[in-house]
């Protein structure tokens, strides 16, 4: 099990490619990385995109490090994006996905991906209209991968969401979205599964295990989230806290009965902008540290 962390950390702290690939490496002795498109804007003008893309490839290769895939970052799931009500948000958003294609490509990661809209408020509870938006969904799916695939990338990736207001949100959801899409795409649509998201009992109950999803969409997972909670809330704490829960004994231990310990962890931590930055350090080190002793000790690394 390759284990590597998303770059969620270094947003407005260490921005400089050079300064977060040297974090990676030297500070916490990986050699995998997520990008997060909150260190560079797609929608940046493409010559200074391509310019700041550029150095990040030539960091990461310069620090060893590669980097697994280019994530949607928490900046851009604040909007509605692909479930948008306006006509105009929901091309404006397919419009981004089309250039983060473009820019993961540039900084040289092989997949692109994250969740992919939030219905409104106003919209949720109308079956029609929700169903209408999940079938211009599907097109731009379709669309978004054509973009993925004329830059040269290997999968589009989708990660599930613990909100009724996106899709997918539940196991079923993600298993007739790959059916929908199913010989459609121009790329593989792979999953990333969030141990978060996965396991929130406000919306799933206390019952459910991480092992349902994995059985559930098991031939497609690309990628695993790692973060401490309280089963209670998308926390994305670190190691140890006295407030997070969750087992990382027991991750590897579902992980390994479920016979994928060969798709790669990545651990996505985020941080009050208020907490000093020696405090996020620290953190972030002793994170890796006890997930690495702990993956290691149940044979999943």
């Amino acid at each position: 099990m390759d284990l590597g962390i998303n770059l969620g950390f270094a947003f407005k702290r260490w921005p400089e490619p050079e300064r977060w690939a040297q974090i990676v490496r030297d500070d916490l002795g990986l050699d995998l990385v997520q990008f997060t498109f909150d260190l560079l804007d797609p929608w940046w003008p493409e010559r200074e995109r391509r310019t700041l893309a550029a150095r990040v490839r030539r960091a990461a290769a310069d620090a060893g490090l590669t980097i697994h895939s280019a994530q949607l970052g928490l900046a851009w799931y604040t909007y509605n994006g692909l479930l948008h009500p306006d006509p105009a948000g929901r091309a404006i958003a397919l419009d981004w996905w089309r250039r983060a294609a473009e820019t993961a490509a540039e900084i040289g990661a092989p997949a692109v991906g994250g969740p992919l809209g939030a219905l409104s408020v106003a919209e949720v509870g109308d079956p029609a209209v929700r169903a209408v938006r999940y079938a211009a969904m599907l097109d731009d799916v379709v669309a978004a991968s054509e973009a993925a695939a004329a830059a040269g990338l290997q999968a589009l990736l989708v990660e599930p969401t613990p909100l009724p207001r996106e899709i997918p949100h539940t196991i079923g959801e993600a298993q007739r979205l790959a059916s929908d899409l199913r010989d459609r795409t121009a790329v593989p649509i792979r999953w990333v599964l969030d141990v978060g998201h996965a396991l929130h009992r406000p919306l799933y109950g206390e019952d459910v295990d991480l092992i349902d999803w994995l059985d559930s969409l098991r031939d497609d997972i690309a990628l695993l989230h790692l973060q401490n909670h309280d089963f209670q809330s998308d926390a994305h704490w670190g190691w140890p806290d006295d407030r997070g829960l969750y087992d990382v004994a027991h991750f590897a231990q579902t992980v390994r009965n479920a016979d994928l310990a060969d798709v790669p962890v990545v651990i996505e931590l985020f941080y009050p902008f208020e907490l000093p930055d020696d405090a996020v350090l620290t953190s972030i080190r002793a994170t890796v540290r006890h997930c690495q002793e702990v993956l290691a000790l149940n044979g999943a690394s």
